[in-house]
């Protein structure tokens, strides 16, 4: 089965009550695992790759590797670019067979981020492939992503952008954050379903967009601490309330946070358990089994896509 666009993914997860999970992908071992485990529980999945995913693992070796993905399962998978911050990027992984991109022109004032979303959208349909924009700013770190103040995404703005636009998607900001170190000690996570709720009423039908999603898992973050590594006060967000939103009209989850430290975690334990160990192969195979874990348990329990691949 070739790459597909999220076009038709989008519907079938609206209508069927669930979300597609967009797993950011930066090596061999981060594809293997989420592909696998996608491919074992027939899950649909969007493997997307950051600006700084294709600096690091070079645009044509992340492809191949993609390429690879689709050539070994049998199930749907989107290739979408991650916070795309120019057009020129966005044509260039559009040209280079991406089925899907994101432009984020969210650190824009309203009416640059129109005209450059809807840039982006003019070439992209024109070729066959789906465009994210976004609407609001999730503070955090992650990748090349740094912002610190949160903005939430206002209602009123969300037909007028989506009608000029033409996006197929789009992003809004309701309580998620970038990074593993979403929120400060002794604070809430809480996201706002009243946004996502007025959002679904003006835009009846039209995929929503998760970012930041990462719950951190506790369980990681211990292995990581128990084994020389610092992640104190990593908090996520809650796994039951992007339940909660995969049920509604939030159609794709975004998640790269927590598959980093599941793999850190992998290798951090094999270094100290064997010192000797200095084959890769020995360090890496834990921790891709670590990604392949998470990925089962979040299409099960946090997604709902299982078995949603026909």
């Amino acid at each position: 089965m070739p790459l597909v666009s999220t076009k038709e993914m989008f519907k079938k997860a609206y209508e069927g009550g669930y979300a597609i999970g967009a797993f950011n992908v930066n090596n061999m071992e981060i594809v293997q695992a989420i592909v696998e485990a996608a491919n074992e529980l027939k899950s649909p999945v969007i493997l997307q790759a950051s600006k700084g995913a294709r600096d690091y693992a070079n645009p044509v070796y992340l492809k191949k590797l993609v390429e690879a993905a689709v050539e070994t399962s049998d199930i749907p998978i989107a290739l979408h670019l991650d916070h795309g911050d120019t057009f020129e990027l966005c044509k260039s992984c559009i040209d280079s067979g991406f089925t899907s991109v994101m432009i984020d022109g969210s650190h824009l004032s309203f009416e640059d981020n129109v005209a450059l979303t809807k840039k982006v959208v003019e070439y992209a349909h024109a070729h066959g492939v789906t465009v994210e924009g976004e609407l609001g700013q999730l503070a955090g770190v992650e990748d090349e992503i740094s912002v610190e103040h949160h903005s939430y995404t206002n209602p009123d703005d969300v037909v007028e952008f989506v009608t000029r636009t033409g996006v197929d998607s789009l992003a809004i900001a309701i309580g998620t954050s970038h990074g593993a170190f979403k929120f400060k000690p002794g604070q809430n996570p809480q996201l706002r379903f009243d946004i996502l709720e007025e959002i679904t009423r003006r835009l009846p039908e039209f995929p929503i967009v998760l970012h930041g999603a990462s719950s951190v898992s506790q369980e990681y973050v211990k292995i990581i601490q128990e084994n020389g590594g610092s992640m104190k006060d990593a908090i996520g967000i809650p796994e039951d309330m992007l339940r909660q939103a995969a049920r509604s009209a939030v159609c794709k989850i975004n998640i790269d946070s927590d598959l980093r430290l599941a793999f850190t975690a992998g290798i951090r334990k094999t270094f100290n358990d064997k010192p000797e160990v200095f084959d890769p192969r020995t360090y890496l195979k834990p921790a891709r089994a670590n990604i392949k874990d998470l990925v089962k348990h979040k299409i099960t329990e946090v997604l709902g896509s299982e078995g949603k691949a026909v």
